[in-house]
């Protein structure tokens, strides 16, 4: 492996990312759609193997007291080579200073995000767009 990590999203082909996103897996992405949520993110940042995207994260913050973040994904086949640590490590160090970092991930990554010292919320509530599909894919009570 020949692994990168790069901050601009000015070399990104969109589609691509969103077949990242989708084997995963973490759903279907609307390439432009994907465009539009990591270009009005403050931090985001892209694993690449040679020129091969192979993942992606992005954060969103008010600058001093919260930050979140979110859709961090990672090929299948290179997961468990702490390129996800790689990319959480690197937004965190972007987000030094906040009084809180949140974290949106999917069911079952937890104990991913725990090792990283993320602790569960009891505080947390969500509203989302289908708020059945929500439902049945277990990211809501």
């Amino acid at each position: 492996m020949n692994i990168k990590l790069i901050e601009t999203h000015e070399i990104i082909d969109w589609a691509i990312l969103a077949g990242v996103y989708e084997k995963a897996p973490l759903g279907t992405r609307d390439p432009v759609k994907l465009e539009a949520v990591f270009k009005n993110s403050e931090h985001k940042c892209f694993i690449f193997d040679q020129k091969k995207i192979i993942g992606a994260a992005r954060a969103i913050s008010d600058g001093f007291d919260c930050a979140v973040i979110c859709d961090v994904a990672i090929l299948p086949e290179y997961q468990g080579h702490n390129l996800g640590r790689m990319m959480i490590d690197h937004l965190m160090k972007k987000l030094e200073g906040h009084n809180k970092i949140l974290l949106y991930a999917a069911p079952g990554k937890d104990g991913f995000y725990l090792k990283l010292g993320f602790r569960k919320m009891k505080t947390a509530m969500a509203i989302f767009s289908d708020q059945d599909k929500a439902f049945k894919g277990g990211f809501i009570e």
